[in-house]
């Protein structure tokens, strides 16, 4: 109780001196660009020691990734740019290595013409050491094709990538080639970034994924067929597990408790019914389920082993669960002092005596903390959008309605600030995936809007991962069916409460979100004032055609049990209906997009021509699905903004 009472007091200390940066910059309406743009901080790690912290942010106008120790002096500091850092993390406490991804362009003979690269950098704080991780090997791709995580092996740190083998080209010894895109598994080592490899790429038709053991060896090897399903499980040479799993086959999830095991998880072909196994290395004894009364959402690893240490709950209590008791009880203990926030922790020691924790939610734009357990102390170490007052944060809430078909369901409300939840305009931002969901978070996109005088409603639609397996399993074969009514019927919910003015609604939406609000405007009717697309899907059978292009028939089957029969997809491809649009449409799409293909919204833009039905077509040069980059991902939210504000006024 004495921890819990302290800790509470530390907290209250940070927020009161929270409260000077944010309120200096109360006044007026954000711009836009204090949503749009990257956020001041992206991310943020620890150090082995937790005396120093890397963050990823803008300072002084410059992107740059920055090392402080806990006074949060200087270190050491490296200009990124533009550079798409996917994940980065300290190697030791002198050595940092860095994660990025760039779209590159492939030549003919390949199945799809571009593709997502992704690379490993090393970088020593004293700015001695700058290395690529296969930078240097003229008989690699310089590339990682999946990371297995890093091992400290005799006192140096190794770390584990999948990498693509060249072959000689005929009549040099110098030159390579391109020869397969099945990844072997090497070692580097991240002092000398010297590479070998230790596991070999599979046969052609095979799958192969991998688990490193603390040894810096391999403790298990998948192997998956992409047409039968069948797999095998191995550990040191043996097998330890086998099946068949015709729409999704097998996966490893991450090594057990002790090092002595492993977990892997299977679909059952009949019951759609996803379930995870435990099994011994040395094959002494059949596999066993665990967690079966479990939904898990998110596993936690020891970064130093591999092995599990506790696990996160599907739905939208963000709690983890540590197995160690410990542990467990100082995260409850974090959880609680930041009550009404929604915070997560971001990363911790191995002794867990120092945590990074971010919150955001009411009040609360995005603020990062540094908790010492030990000394029940929490400095605030960033914050995302400084320029976003805590009186600019507009009101997050939850709100439970049911379907038309009985199903319970809720979503995520934001008001404007400063406005009475009563007869507003709505934007209704159904979020992608489409198997993820909204929490009562700060959204960026959502907010922009609401700081314009839109309420903004967010429904975690069928489908969705704010409930268990069921629940996500209830949203297969109902693209723009009962999974668009979800939305409909949140609509309805909320007119019925007097929140919003049913006929002042335009629908929002990225990737799944875009192909939903395509749909709102053409497999529904009279619902919608304008429908905002990006990156959306528009036609499904196209999207299949794409998936499906490398050949594999688990995957295709996969992708079948969840949109349905194939020969559905016409009729719920919003493509084949433009000329049923009731509602002007803004196409937004990223030229450098290989998830959703830029021709499903090129492809729309000629149906909605055709069919002489207005809309805008807005493309955005050289970004990515993810809108990666600042100034791109800002040009789509004033895009989407003026648009809605011309369709639907706020006033």
């Amino acid at each position: 109780m004495k921890i819990r009472v302290a800790l509470r007091q530390a907290m209250l200390a940070v927020t009161l001196a929270l409260g000077a940066p944010l309120m200096a910059q109360d006044g007026g309406v954000p711009p836009l660009s204090a949503y749009g743009e990257l956020t001041a901080i992206e991310d943020m790690v620890l150090s082995p020691s937790g005396e120093r912290i890397a963050m990823l942010g803008t300072f002084g106008g410059k992107r740059m990734l920055v090392v402080a120790d806990r006074q949060m002096k200087n270190l050491g500091n490296f200009t990124i740019g533009d550079s798409k850092v996917r994940g980065f993390d300290f190697v030791t406490e002198d050595l940092l290595m860095v994660h990025s991804s760039a779209t590159g362009r492939l030549g003919p003979g390949f199945t799809q013409d571009k593709f997502e690269f992704y690379q490993a950098f090393l970088f020593s704080i004293d700015g001695r050491k700058t290395d690529q991780v296969f930078g240097g090997k003229a008989d690699l791709v310089k590339a990682t094709f999946g990371y297995y995580g890093t091992r400290l092996i005799e006192g140096r740190p190794h770390a584990y990538f999948g990498a693509l083998e060249m072959k000689q080209r005929i009549g040099s010894r110098l030159e390579y080639e391109f020869d397969h895109g099945r990844p072997a598994l090497y070692e580097v080592d991240l002092v000398s970034n010297g590479a070998r490899r230790i596991a070999p790429s599979p046969p052609e038709g095979k799958d192969r994924d991998w688990l490193v053991g603390s040894d810096g060896t391999v403790l298990a090897t998948l192997d998956n067929d992409e047409n039968s399903g069948a797999w095998t499980l191995t550990s040191r040479g043996n097998v330890i597990a086998k099946g068949q799993s015709k729409t999704g086959g097998a996966w490893l999830i991450s090594i057990g408790r002790g090092g002595k095991s492993v977990i892997y998880g299977t679909l059952d072909d009949a019951t759609d019914s996803v379930s995870w196994y435990e099994v011994p290395t040395d094959g002494s004894s059949a596999p066993a389920e665990v967690f079966a009364d479990e939904d898990v959402a998110r596993i936690y690893t020891d970064g130093e082993t591999g092995e599990l240490i506790g696990y996160r709950k599907q739905g939208s209590d963000l709690a983890p669960v540590f197995f160690e008791e410990s542990r467990s009880t100082r995260a409850k203990k974090i959880r609680r002092a930041f009550a009404g926030l929604n915070s997560s922790l971001v990363d911790w020691t191995s002794d867990f005596d120092h945590v990074l924790v971010r919150t955001d939610g009411n009040g609360d734009s995005g603020s990062y903390f540094n908790v010492d357990l030990a000394a029940l102390k929490a400095d605030p170490v960033g914050w995302e959008r400084p320029a976003v007052a805590a009186a600019h944060v507009g009101q997050i809430s939850t709100v439970s309605y049911t379907a038309g078909d009985g199903l319970e369901l809720d979503g995520i409300l934001t008001l404007p600030p400063g406005r009475q939840a009563s007869d507003l305009p709505l934007v209704m931002l159904p979020h992608g995936g489409p198997h993820s969901q909204d929490t009562e978070g700060f959204d960026w996109w959502a907010q922009a809007f609401a700081s314009r005088g839109y309420a903004v409603f967010q429904p975690n639609f069928r489908g969705s991962t704010n409930r268990d397996e069921a629940f996500v399993q209830a949203g297969y074969g109902e693209w723009g069916r009962k999974m668009q009514t979800d939305l409909s019927d949140g609509l309805a919910a909320l007119a019925a409460k007097g929140v919003i003015d049913p006929k002042r609604v335009c629908i929002v939406g990225a990737s799944y979100g875009g192909y939903a609000a395509l749909a709102g405007v053409t497999l529904q009717q009279d619902l919608y004032r304008c429908a905002v697309s990006v990156a959306g899907v528009s036609d499904v059978s196209l999207m299949s055609r794409i998936e499906n292009r490398d050949g594999a028939k688990v995957r295709r089957r996969s992708l079948e049990r969840q949109l349905g029969p194939k020969e559905r997809y016409k009729e719920i491809s919003p493509r084949g209906h433009a000329a049923k649009a009731d509602a002007p449409i803004l196409l937004i799409h990223g030229r450098n997009d290989t998830v959703v293909d830029y021709d499903q919204s090129r492809k729309m833009a000629d149906a909605l021509k055709d069919a002489g039905k207005p809309y805008e077509f807005v493309e955005l040069k050289g970004e990515d699905h993810w809108l990666s980059l600042g100034e791109t991902r800002l040009a789509m939210l004033k895009a989407a903004v003026a648009f809605v504000e011309k369709h639907n006024p706020p006033n």
